[in-house]
């Protein structure tokens, strides 16, 4: 659909200045241009303005992390894929100001040893978003491995996690995909906060209560002998 501000405004509850804002600084693509002083904005602003409004009031995003977010900000999130685009950096759980490097940098800058990269990415314990993309991410991963060996254990435990964690991601996957069968433009916000709050807080929620259990349970038992 097609919208005038005014309407825009009174369906996203974004005031007119803050709307113009948003397209200045970049966060929102430019309207259509009808003439003179008559623009139309689409599905896609109510969609991305919903988005902007939900990051910043849920996860305190500012308009320079919004924008890093937003790469991919003509997309519509009317289809499945779509619908998940502005999620990855996010899932990616990469700072914007890291610093990237090769695989031939990386292993360099943090002395590893490639055959060990390699196993551990076969493994999937050390995920790159792309084949030739390293950050500090990976380093830390690489570091606590070091741990294990020091230890002179095997990381199975974090192969399990790999396990489980590619189970979970299923499940995920299955939950937008329905959300995305039932969406119509009434239930968009609410369809949009469970995938936000089941990704990054339920998630988390339920995982550490979970750990926080076994290990209450664990303490109890010891007290009690």
């Amino acid at each position: 659909m097609e919208y005038k501000i005014s309407e825009l405004v009174k369906k996203s509850g974004v005031p007119k200045s803050t709307i113009l804002y948003y397209i200045k600084e970049g966060l929102l693509p430019e309207a259509k241009k009808l003439k003179a002083n008559v623009h139309r904005y689409s599905d896609t602003h109510l969609e991305l303005l919903q988005y902007i409004s939900y990051m910043k009031e849920h996860l305190g995003s500012s308009n320079e992390q919004l924008k890093d977010i937003l790469q991919f900000k003509n997309q519509s999130f009317s289809t499945s894929s779509g619908m998940i685009v502005p999620l990855m950096n996010t899932l990616s759980a990469i700072p914007s100001d890291s610093t990237h490097y090769t695989k031939a940098e990386f292993i360099k800058q943090f002395s590893v040893e490639e055959r060990l990269l390699e196993q551990l990415i076969a493994d999937e314990i050390i995920l790159p978003t792309t084949q030739d993309d390293f950050t500090e991410k990976e380093a830390s991963i690489i570091k606590l491995i070091g741990y294990f060996k020091e230890a002179g254990i095997e990381y199975e435990i974090l192969k399990m996690y790999v396990f489980h964690a590619k189970a979970l991601s299923l499940l995920e996957h299955q939950m937008q995909a329905k959300l995305c069968e039932i969406r119509n433009e009434k239930n968009f916000s609410t369809l949009w906060k469970i995938l936000f709050e089941t990704l990054f807080n339920a998630k988390t929620y339920i995982f550490n209560r979970q750990t926080y259990k076994a290990y209450f349970s664990t303490l109890k038992n010891e007290i009690l002998k």
